[in-house]
């Protein structure tokens, strides 16, 4: 009996220390988090926030620049230009991968560069998102995105870098960096390195100190563009749009398909009614042949043109062309030249299953607007109220940027991303090469994975920003050193907005197979992401970060199953 009585008592404890665990667990979690959370991190460095009139003095160049081409691996192809919805299995593939059903680009992955044979990294800057929000959209139907989806610095540009906004000098300069979390204890080739985190910052603009903007509505309005409901999505993004707009902007909108017609002339947003009505009035059907849209959008914005204002053809299309002239490297050409007239274009792409990202991103990068992707309602809300202000000011053209390691610091540096932006390195300064545009209040951030010289102490880089301001046509230079002192002792005491940045990054080299982090996995990165999102948990773009992670990490692992 006494056994009996022992037994009973012994199962009862066990039973209360099994409730009594997972609590436990889950209160040190929160508390660790808390803690981390609390705990004072290094702010990044500001290096450089005062404009200057004349160019900077040419840095002293160690050993022979490497041509352009040699920078990366893969050199970019002839733009594909849909012209029918590709034919795909319906299934994914075993790696989880999409159908192939969708056309992008393989611009390669940045190598790593021995900075005695070349100590410069240039590259014009970058404030798209849509490869974000394409992986978004992949993730939600269930799949992982294709690897040449993926362009690095569109994933971690979607995310505010946490930089405080320089008053109205141009531009402000910001650095930081950490020793690498990834791969201790592990033969690979982040060990041992430092990752460098370079942020430029743009004043920003009032709603109320904007230019006014004539803006010219190109919508594709072809039989693809009415499936899966883009043509509604279409609308709702415009009509967020238009309703932001002040009464002294104005609005014209051309449809096309198999020909273009002229939807609405140039109308003041004081009558808002009559756009929205124009708007509603969109259906799609027939083929596409967007050379005619374009050039009918162009000539109404030419015979339209507003000399006081931001003049600029927005283009909302999943990218289709089947019909005119579909070279793509005629309609690209057509475009820089109105972009001499003081044209810009903007690309919004909507829709799945015959998307042509890579003619969209290019028609905006020669453009000299925004490309970004509009997965669903919310997105329009983020660019269209949240952020209308820098989708429709541009404050800096043709902005680059030159990183110029010290050799006796630095023995080796990669860039994370960029690799379809690079510039060669003596075009720094010439200011006839097209670069990036950057609006009101945006930023661009760029990542560089470095590794140290033994005990080496010092200038680690010198990082310049050229650019061309939007209202005086006049170019400006800035520079500053980012030094082994301004480094962070731990990648946990570092900025937060910087550990987001360098997830993120490790989050798109996994998706893009980039060879630098073979045998890392997303189920190494998950717990990185769901820490880093407790560090900012009034962040939602972070929040919906990690669960992307985590369903990326279920879809891998049904894949293997």
């Amino acid at each position: 009996m006494n056994t009996q009585k022992w037994l009973v008592v012994f199962l009862i404890i066990s039973l209360m220390l099994s409730g009594c665990a997972p609590k436990a667990a889950a209160t040190r979690v929160a508390e660790v988090t808390r803690q981390q959370a609390e705990k004072p991190k290094a702010a990044p460095t500001v290096v450089a926030a005062q404009p200057t009139q004349a160019p900077m003095a040419e840095p002293e160049r160690i050993g022979e620049q490497n041509p352009p081409e040699e920078r990366s691996p893969l050199s970019p192809t002839t733009l594909p230009l849909s012209t029918s919805a590709p034919v795909a299995g319906n299934q994914p593939n075993p790696s989880g991968r999409a159908p192939r059903d969708n056309y992008f680009q393989d611009y390669g992955v940045n190598p790593e560069i021995d900075t005695r044979r070349d100590h410069l990294s240039t590259f014009a800057l970058d404030v798209d998102t849509a490869s974000y929000t394409l992986m978004r959209k992949y993730i939600n139907d269930g799949y992982l995105p294709p690897f040449d989806a993926v362009r690095v610095e569109e994933y971690v540009n979607y995310f505010d870098p946490g930089y405080p906004n320089p008053e109205k000098i141009g531009f402000a300069i910001y650095a930081d960096g950490a020793p690498s979390p990834y791969l201790e204890d592990r033969e690979a080739p982040f060990e041992g390195e430092i990752i460098l985190r370079f942020g430029i910052q743009g004043y920003q603009v009032s709603e109320n100190e904007r230019k006014p903007v004539a803006l010219t509505l190109l919508v594709d309005t072809s039989g693809s563009m009415s499936y899966s409901g883009r043509i509604d999505l279409v609308k709702d993004a415009l009509k967020l749009l238009v309703e932001r707009l002040r009464p002294d902007d104005s609005v014209a909108i051309v449809a096309y398909s198999r020909t273009s017609k002229v939807v609405l002339n140039p109308t003041r947003t004081r009558d808002q009614r009559r756009i929205l009505k124009a708007i509603d009035q969109l259906s799609p059907g027939g083929s596409t042949n967007l050379e005619a849209g374009l050039n009918l959008a162009y000539q109404l914005a030419m015979e339209n043109f507003r000399p006081e204002a931001e003049n600029r053809v927005i283009l909302c299309s999943d990218g289709v062309a089947n019909v005119g002239n579909i070279n793509p490297d005629t309609l690209l050409e057509e475009i820089h030249g109105y972009v001499d007239e003081g044209i810009s274009l903007s690309s919004y792409g909507f829709g799945m299953g015959n998307y042509n990202d890579v003619l969209l991103e290019q028609m905006a990068d020669r453009g000299d607007g925004q490309y970004a992707y509009v997965d669903d309602r919310d997105e329009a809300e983020r660019l269209f109220v949240e952020n209308l202000t820098s989708v429709l000011t541009v404050i800096g053209k043709d902005a680059k940027v030159q990183v110029d390691f010290n050799p006796d610091v630095v023995e080796t540096y990669r860039l994370l991303g960029y690799e379809n932006r690079a510039v060669a390195d003596q075009d720094f300064r010439n200011d006839a090469v097209d670069a990036g545009e950057i609006g009101a209040g945006q930023r661009a951030v760029a990542l560089y994975t470095v590794k140290l010289r033994p005990e080496a102490e010092g200038r680690i880089a010198t990082v310049q920003l050229r650019w061309r301001d939007a209202e005086t046509d006049e170019n400006h230079e800035i520079n500053g050193n980012f030094n082994t002192w301004n480094l962070a002792q731990n990648f946990e005491d570092a900025d937060p907005r910087y550990q987001l940045a360098v997830v993120v990054a490790m989050y798109a080299e996994i998706l893009r197979e980039s060879p630098w982090v073979a045998g890392y996995t997303l189920r190494d990165l998950q717990h990185e992401a769901r820490r880093v999102a407790g560090l900012l948990p009034g962040d939602d773009d972070v929040t919906e970060f990690a669960h992307l992670v985590a369903q990326a990490v279920k879809i891998s692992r049904r894949a293997t199953e």
